[in-house]
């Protein structure tokens, strides 16, 4: 029964795969460069997220919300 629960997983991440590849390809336009920053800021800003849903201090949920908005900051100046 592990097996096809783990089966399923794999499924969804490629299915998740697939939908990224399909709203990757109209920016494949765009500098390689560009889009390995955007990537990189992307994946740092859902670690923050999974840290901030974790956090258990104010301070150290303050300052991951601080990281967030600056790496929302930069995701959005990539964009332009």
């Amino acid at each position: 029964m592990a097996r096809g629960w783990e089966s399923k997983s794999v499924e969804q991440q490629m299915e998740t795969a697939e939908a990224d590849k399909e709203t990757a390809s109209p920016s494949s336009k765009r500098d390689p460069e560009v889009l390995r920053r955007i990537q990189g800021l992307t994946l740092a800003r859902s670690q923050v997220l999974q840290q901030l849903e974790n956090a258990t201090h104010e301070r150290h949920k303050q300052m991951l919300q601080a990281a967030l908005a600056e790496l929302d900051r930069k995701l959005a100046a990539e964009g332009k």
